[in-house]
């Protein structure tokens, strides 16, 4: 037996709780005990799902200062499996009256961190309805105010959870209302588009740095292996609206547009124009 199997099958013993994440819990403890920071920057990507918070998550990551708390699949705080049943197993997830014990998950998170880098990196979608009970327990907290084009947005909604286009406008729009209460309230806030993001990368990361200069390592020129609708393994960083655009039938954006004329404010206040079907 290899010593990392032999590792592996005690980390299992030891953390049965944290399942297939015990060995990164065990390793962590290691990490903390032989060396350990005293002070983090907690650093929280709000982002609705299906926005590119993936991909950005991964870029970040590539940052030496860097640790996240979940690696794998979509990279998501709140599938793990200590805070899962809080945060994840019911439907009250995208329920802004409905807060979570931060302090309970804060400190779960602690063990899935490794406690050596100074910024530890977070992204659940549900995060963006709670940022300010987030940033009352996380200290300091900073944020990330993502978001997407609305009609790519409602594109991958309509893909990923087969609703309907109505439905779909109707959840982008709350995903933006929250998004634009975060941006007025939230201290420690860095505002950056998915199109900025695909585009201006440098930009992007510019901005990242002038917040928190750890990252000013970040590596632009990586490939991600991030979700994509294109089922590539990996890719550089690339915008892929115009191709979710080009899935939408006309009836499609005149569902979306039924809804979104009521808010067209709102697309205004990001940047953004209704689409003639």
């Amino acid at each position: 037996m290899s010593d990392s199997t032999l590792k592996e099958k005690l980390a299992r013993l030891l953390f049965p709780a944290y399942k297939n994440y015990a060995p990164t819990v065990f390793h962590n403890k290691l990490r903390s005990f032989l060396s350990s920071r005293s002070e983090h920057k907690f650093l929280f990507i709000l982002s609705p799902p299906y926005c590119g918070s993936t991909l950005l998550n991964e870029l970040i990551s590539t940052s030496r200062a860097v640790s996240v708390n979940n690696a794998y699949g979509s990279r998501e705080g709140q599938t793990l499996p200590t805070v899962r049943a809080i945060m994840f197993d019911h439907q009250d997830r995208w329920n802004a009256s409905h807060d979570f014990d931060w302090k309970k998950i804060k400190r779960e998170w602690m063990k899935y961190w490794d406690l050596t880098y100074p910024v530890l990196l977070e992204k659940s979608p549900p995060n963006l309805v709670r940022a300010e009970s987030i940033s009352k327990v996380f200290d300091p907290a900073f944020f990330i105010i993502f978001y997407r084009n609305p009609y790519a947005h409602c594109e991958s909604l309509m893909r990923r959870n087969k609703v309907t286009p109505q439905n779909a406008a109707n959840f982008a729009l709350k995903s933006l209302r929250h998004q634009r209460d975060n941006k007025e309230h939230l201290e420690n806030a860095i505002v950056i588009s998915y199109e900025m993001l695909t585009t201006e990368p440098e930009r992007a990361v510019a901005l990242l740095a002038s917040h928190i200069p750890e990252l000013k390592d970040i590596d632009i020129n990586r490939s991600f292996s991030a979700h994509n609708f294109q089922k590539q393994e990996k890719m550089k960083i690339k915008n892929l609206n115009q191709a979710k655009l080009e899935n939408l039938s006309r009836e499609d954006i005149h569902a979306i547009n039924g809804i979104f004329e009521k808010q067209q404010e709102l697309l205004t206040y990001f940047g953004y124009q209704m689409l003639e079907p």
